[in-house]
């Protein structure tokens, strides 16, 4: 095998987004919102009738953000409902408990297989906190 015989090929299997947030309640919040949007085109008329309560736990702030969205994606590929709205009860560097409500999608813009580590980090700024999630589509 000679390497003239490999290529790296760039495609785009990968959306990402930049969210913001107070605090780590809030960054998780619009980190749901910002999903939805990359999943349905309006997310705010797929209606409520869907609730579920959800209870994470994880290693740190960066893998229980990528739990909490990893939930969000399948509940979308799993049982089509896109979730529009997110009541975080309690939430801490590594543990999440929430109420989230949403609706069916008729069809999914963009199909999210998983959220990806890849330069996962939350960041302290001016305002808050942010973090750009690295979406597997």
């Amino acid at each position: 095998m000679a390497e003239e015989d490999i290529e790296i090929v760039e495609h785009t299997a990968d959306w990402s987004l930049r969210v913001r947030g107070e605090d780590l309640r809030e960054l998780f919040s619009n980190a749901a919102v910002g999903m939805a949007m990359l999943m349905v085109e309006d997310p705010g008329a797929l209606g409520d009738d869907f609730e579920q309560s959800l209870d994470l736990e994880a290693y740190d702030a960066e893998s229980l953000l990528v739990d909490w969205l990893n939930e969000l994606a399948y509940l979308a590929e799993m049982k089509q409902v896109v979730i529009t709205q997110v009541e975080i009860e309690m939430i801490g560097e590594r543990q999440l408990k929430a109420t989230v409500r949403g609706g069916k999608a008729p069809v999914l813009d963009k199909h999210i297989k998983a959220v990806t580590f890849h330069n996962l980090a939350i960041e302290e700024t001016a305002s808050g906190l942010e973090v750009t999630i690295v979406f597997d589509v």
